[in-house]
């Protein structure tokens, strides 16, 4: 997979198109679950912490 920018000025939210398989889509969701699975566990390691 690769991406290129579409607009080299700088932005806070840069545009980019993905260009690669059709499973982009099936990618990326797999990037967010893992994502948000290393959230919860930041979060419990916190609580574990702080008690």
């Amino acid at each position: 997979m690769s991406f290129s920018f579409t607009n080299p000025r700088p932005d806070p939210e840069p545009s980019f198109t993905f260009t690669g398989p059709a499973d982009v889509e099936e990618r990326l969701q797999a990037i967010s679950d893992m994502a948000h699975e290393n959230l919860r566990l930041v979060t419990e390691v916190r609580r574990q912490i702080n008690n």
